[in-house]
């Protein structure tokens, strides 16, 4: 029954998002990114987060599929 259960959910979803996720990591550029965190405007949001007191700030990065999201660090 479990290998029955587990081809079945294969089938409907053949995507698997850890290894889709390490596929990525492994293409990964280490110094992709570094100009947008090393712009004036970031390192102002980034230090007023850490002394503001809450910490918790968010940056939300948002665009199409393949546009390099996922490689930002």
């Amino acid at each position: 029954m479990a290998d029955e259960r587990a081809e079945i959910l294969a089938l409907l979803s053949p995507l698997d998002p850890q290894m889709q996720h390490k596929k990525l990591q492994s293409m990964r550029v280490d110094t992709v990114g570094d100009w947008f965190l090393e712009t004036e405007e970031f390192r102002s949001w980034y230090d007023r987060s850490e002394s503001g007191g809450s910490g918790s700030a968010v940056l939300f990065c948002y665009g199409d599929s393949g546009i390099g999201k996922t490689f930002i660090r």
